[in-house]
């Protein structure tokens, strides 16, 4: 369980950095990823790889472990 939530948890955040990240890009061309990591290509591409994953996380299986909190 603990497992699961920590992958749940850092999918969120993944998804959410990929999202903002592509609003600003589509909103003010500002792509803040390539700007905070852009001297390392190879680490820019792997965040991306990881957001992409992430998104795939949550579209097969993230949400049946969600706990909804009232």
């Amino acid at each position: 369980m603990m497992k699961n939530d920590t992958l749940h948890k850092v999918s969120h955040v993944l998804v959410l950095v990929g999202a903002l990240n592509w609003g600003l890009v589509g909103a003010f061309n500002l792509n803040v990823v390539d700007l905070v990591l852009g001297s390392w290509p190879g680490l820019v591409r792997v965040v991306y790889v990881l957001v992409g994953l992430a998104a795939i996380a949550m579209l097969f299986g993230g949400c049946k472990d969600c706990k909804m909190k009232k």
